[in-house]
């Protein structure tokens, strides 16, 4: 029988610092197999699909352009074509959905959904340090995310890797923990003054103002379980890493170093069992003229994604795609080398199937690692598209949680299955 902090503090009546009790134990115990994990990564520009998209389906599939630089890999990867989320428009607004597909994200009063990485953290974010990191690339601050909760609230990205790099590996000091516990309690206190006032509220209320305030309290209740595992784990010493602190670039057109740079700290995050769920946010459309080796990049990221077939933008665009997937490639590689990338899903895509005409249908999407029986090119018809939500249900089912579907899912992803 598990029990929590929060109820021993009820039927005890008092806010005392509890010690760990055997029947927390679970958010600390080890587990007989290697844990599952899922590294999510949007980029809301896309790809060019002559340069990404296979000509051939099947396993014999001939590697397009752009997935050579993934050959080290053919056999720990599936490329999607004819994917989509259905009832996902809206332009960029698309992008928000790409984790929850969510539909009519432009539609006034729309209001996401929980995302992939948030449904997952709901089940085992209580094994790691930190439920789930939510990273981003260049992201317009506290305005776009692919992490939300399952109140519809999003959750910012944190956009720098040195303060990742910190948050995973710098121990503060006696004082400042205990400082920081002192926070988290009083954090958790006025969470149950608001939850205790919305419960009187409720009673006064009914229909649709009732089931948005239930909304509201579900998002309290699941901050008050975060509060009270952060303060399980203050005490608890961080891990120890020789990789060194990254150095944040300051200019914005570095966009492909910090690209790299989140890479590496997601696999140290991965390494160090600090979290099992991260979603990286590329937010290309907030990216000026980006530095690309061999090149010289002469408009922003986004002007560029309107090409209008020019031949000096599709020139650039293909540059900034080949160093996508060699990043792609290397941080692949740093998982195998650290024997996680088995272990390890590792979903790269794009909201977008052509950001030229902002068309939301045939996604790119690549899908690595997992234990799962890739080197194929699963193909669906372009005129009907498939339900991507459906490889989020095989991720949920690879992540040993029982669910009958996710989002629109029809069932698990047709035509993939686990290795042998």
């Amino acid at each position: 029988m598990r029990i929590s902090r929060r109820s021993v503090l009820r039927a005890a009546g008092v806010r005392l610092a509890l010690p760990l009790l055997e029947a927390m134990r679970p958010a600390f115990a080890a587990t007989a197999e290697p844990p599952r994990r899922l590294l999510a990564i949007c980029n809301n520009l896309g790809l060019l699909a002559a340069g990404f998209f296979p000509a051939a389906a099947g396993r014999g599939y001939t590697l397009s352009p752009y997935l050579q630089h993934l050959a080290a890999f053919r056999d720990d990867f599936t490329v999607f074509s004819g994917v989509s989320h259905p009832d996902v428009d809206g332009s960029h607004n698309s992008e928000v959905c790409f984790l929850t597909a969510a539909p009519h994200p432009a539609n006034g009063g729309f209001r996401n959904t929980i995302s992939l990485d948030q449904f997952l953290a709901e089940h085992i974010g209580v094994k790691t340090r930190f439920s789930s990191l939510t990273l981003g690339v260049n992201v317009a601050k506290a305005q776009r995310s692919l992490s939300w909760t399952g109140g519809g609230v999003m959750i910012p990205c944190e956009d720098s890797a040195a303060a990742v790099y910190r948050k995973l590996f710098l121990q503060g000091s006696a004082a400042e923990i205990e400082r920081q516990i002192e926070r988290l309690r009083l954090g958790q206190s006025i969470m149950d003054a608001v939850a205790g006032q919305a419960g009187k509220l409720s009673a006064e209320l009914d229909g649709e103002d009732r089931a948005r305030l239930e909304q509201y309290l579900t998002g309290v209740r699941e901050l008050e379980r975060r509060l009270v595992l952060a303060q399980a784990w203050e005490r608890k010493p961080k891990p120890v890493t020789a990789a060194r602190e990254p150095i944040d670039p300051a200019d914005p057109r570095a966009y492909l170093a910090k690209v790299k740079l989140m890479y590496e700290v997601s696999r140290l995050a991965f390494e160090t069992d600090s979290t099992r769920l991260i979603t990286l946010f590329l937010d290309s459309v907030n990216s000026p003229a980006i530095d690309v080796d061999g090149i010289a990049i002469t408009d922003g990221y986004h002007n560029l994604s309107h090409h209008g077939k020019n031949d000096s933008k599709l020139k650039q665009l293909e540059a900034i795609d080949h160093m996508h997937m060699k990043h792609l490639a290397d941080l692949l590689g740093q998982l195998r080398a650290a024997s996680l990338l088995d272990s390890s899903m590792v979903l790269y895509g794009s909201n977008f199937g052509d950001a030229n005409r902002h068309t939301t249908t045939d996604m790119p999407v690549v899908f690595a690692g997992g234990g799962f029986r890739h080197g194929q090119h699963l193909a669906f018809p372009g005129e009907r598209n498939y339900p991507l939500p459906n490889l989020f249900l095989s991720i949920i089912e690879r992540m040993g949680i029982e669910a009958k579907t996710f989002a629109c899912a029809t069932g698990t992803m047709r035509g993939l299955a686990l290795k042998a």
